[in-house]
């Protein structure tokens, strides 16, 4: 065992970033098996713009949890790649819509096998003694309502 393993809670981060990151190695070398050009961090953006098809710069942000300015660096990658494309909202100029191309769209079509076995090998990795979907979502809800540094800061001025 490890230092960090034995630590605890204390190092809650760096093991969600370990496992996150090993997640990550993997998903991207299966999309490689599969022969598909795709990187793990573009999941988010792709994944979204499938199911809503047209959203805004700020609405992807929103959708996926991101900043603005994370989001923008995606959506530069995916332009890049020609898997996305936009266009100035007719109601807003200032408003840029954001759509997959059709390239994007066949690239969707390949991946959809691969989400199954994906979709297949995470739930049996989470469902464990105590759901770790289920932990997240509860953390994430607690965090939700109060943040890290507010609950600290909170404990510092008792």
């Amino acid at each position: 065992m490890n230092v960090i393993n034995e630590t605890g809670i204390l190092a809650i981060s760096t093991r969600l970033q370990r496992l996150s990151e090993q997640l990550r190695k993997d998903g991207a070398l299966l999309y490689k098996t599969f022969g598909i050009d795709f990187e793990p961090k573009w999941f988010p953006v792709i994944f979204t713009l499938y199911h809503k098809e047209t959203l805004s710069v700020v609405e992807i942000a929103n959708e996926i949890g991101y900043t603005h300015p994370s989001t923008i660096s995606l959506l530069r990658e995916l332009e890049k790649q020609k898997l996305i494309r936009s266009k100035k909202d007719k109601t807003d100029e200032r408003k840029r819509l954001i759509m997959l191309t059709t390239k994007g769209q066949e690239l969707i079509l390949q991946m959809k096998p691969v989400w199954e076995i994906m979709t297949t090998i995470l739930t049996e990795i989470a469902a464990n003694q105590n759901n770790l979907l289920k932990a997240i979502e509860e953390a994430e809800e607690k965090l939700a309502t109060q943040s890290f540094l507010q609950r600290a800061l909170q404990l510092k001025n008792k």
